[in-house]
């Protein structure tokens, strides 16, 4: 996967987040030596928001694209992302899995399912018109996601971030991907809990979340 993102014209670097991988992960990265790649290790697994909550502090390139290392999402349209931003047109970019032409492995139906309800959600609470809120593939410049606290540990970043992007008023795009989903003997590991949460986030985030913490 690294060689892929390096391969791509708009990488200038590279930054890994190990988050307390208990395989071999550790010991490979320790034998990369391209001095683009910058590697950071969690003593111990704290969950996705947390990796790129450190990969976010750490980065200084104009933009940052989050990139999971499970080869669903890939790196040679990093293109199609960066365009809008380059253009000037937007703060962040959403890749979205459900307004392109690009092939996509079929699999399952109630993922999708609980993918669309999530969105609809998050765009009733934000106000966006979102295809596809949970994509990993979000592109951002860089001052823009360094201004934005990012709470959630695990899973929730998706819905987090995107109502924090709604409350700043931020200019939103959206871009067709690919995509080359897994199944759960392949690794994937998002489950139910994970989808209440996700509720539960797009409201605790949103606007009227936000005046409710804030009492």
């Amino acid at each position: 996967m690294i060689d892929r993102v390096l391969d791509s014209p708009w990488v200038a670097e590279v930054i890994v987040v190990d988050d307390g991988s208990v395989d071999d992960t550790a010991a490979r990265l320790t034998e990369i030596t391209n001095g683009r790649v910058c590697v950071i290790s969690h003593t111990a697994n704290r969950g996705k928001g947390a990796a790129l909550r450190t990969g976010f502090a750490t980065a200084a390139a104009d933009y940052v694209v989050v990139q999971d290392a499970d080869l669903e999402y890939d790196p040679a349209e990093y293109g199609e992302l960066l365009g809008p931003l380059e253009a000037g047109l937007a703060d962040v970019v959403y890749g979205s899995r459900f307004v392109s032409s690009r092939p996509h492995r079929v699999l399952y139906f109630w993922h999708s399912l609980g993918n669309r309800f999530l969105t609809l959600l998050s765009n009733m609470f934000t106000d966006l018109n979102l295809t596809d809120m949970e994509t990993c593939y979000k592109a951002f410049r860089l001052e823009v996601i360094q201004s934005i606290e990012i709470e959630e540990d695990r899973f929730g970043f998706e819905p987090e971030v995107t109502a924090k992007v709604a409350n700043k008023q931020l200019r939103v795009f959206e871009v067709g991907i690919s995509y080359s989903g897994r199944t759960y003997d392949e690794g994937k590991k998002i489950g139910w809990r994970d989808g209440v949460r996700a509720v539960w986030c797009i409201i605790k985030y949103s606007r009227i979340g936000e005046r409710v913490r804030r009492g």
